[in-house]
């Protein structure tokens, strides 16, 4: 295999989970052809490993139950979610969230204060994004003096086993639309939130790959933070992502299986 000068001294890596181990879907979702492997022998070869996912339609228990059960070797400790993040962000500046979330998700909240919202905070609803709950979000967001817009996330598409799905962007930019206010992103492409990933990795940027289907919020994202990016051609990559006027990632590869095998033969 020809020399990969991207593959050099790495030391971690960050992957990407929807579109990069596995298509989800309403039967729980389907492992892409050797992906489990490769995060076994990621595990073997000594490379530190973190899942850097904007997933926000379980808690992190329930997502790493799931994984688990698709045959990934994978602990809670070692998922970066935007939800834990948002908590955080939620209790160190005293918001009070109005939550137009996925009913899984909700029990990530539980310690926070949602009394009287001065927040907002959108996910991944799916079945929630009715125009009833959109608009109630929007209300509350017209009310406030200085409203507070907190996103999940912002793609704007994601996979499941049937096809494409809208994400949580395309509401969020209804929402910024109607309120003229901008959405504080917590997850990728979020410079902070792939921050406290590698951070979590325990792996400087320069010594980090970062492999997604996302053009953007997964390559353009990990590029940002100084880090090196891989496309996959699985989930959601399209042949047009190769062109992408402003996001180009250090390589192609055709699924994480071929990633892996040419970043361990330059270990």
């Amino acid at each position: 295999m020809a020399t990969c000068g991207w593959a050099r001294a790495v030391r971690g890596l960050l992957l990407d989970v929807s579109g990069v181990l596995y298509d989800s879907g309403a039967d729980g979702g389907v492992p892409i052809a050797g992906s489990a492997e490769a995060v076994r022998r990621i595990k073997a070869s000594g490379l530190k490993l973190q899942l850097c996912t904007n997933e926000t339609q379980a808690t992190r228990e329930n997502f790493v139950r799931k994984l688990r059960a698709l045959g990934f070797d994978i602990s809670v400790a070692e998922v970066t979610a935007p939800a834990p993040a948002a908590c955080r962000l939620l209790k160190e500046r005293g918001l009070r969230p109005h939550l137009l979330v996925h009913d899984d998700l909700v029990p990530e909240f539980a310690e926070v204060d949602k009394t009287n919202p001065n927040c907002v905070v959108l996910g991944d609803a799916a079945e929630n994004f009715t125009y009833a709950n959109l608009n109630e979000a929007f209300r509350l967001l017209i009310g406030m003096e200085k409203p507070v817009l907190i996103s999940l996330g912002k793609g704007r598409y994601y996979k499941e086993t049937d096809g494409l799905k809208l994400d949580v962007g395309a509401y969020m930019k209804a929402l910024e639309y109607a309120c003229d206010v901008q959405a504080e992103v917590v997850g990728k492409p979020a410079k902070k939130f792939l921050e406290s990933a590698l951070a979590e990795l325990g792996v400087p940027a320069e010594q980090a790959i970062m492999i997604g289907d996302d053009i953007v919020s997964d390559v353009g994202g990990a590029q940002q933070c100084g880090m090196r990016a891989l496309q996959v051609r699985t989930g959601k990559y399209r042949p047009s992502d190769e062109n992408h006027p402003e996001v180009k990632p250090d390589a192609y590869v055709n699924n994480l299986a071929e990633a892996v095998d040419i970043i361990l033969q330059h270990l």
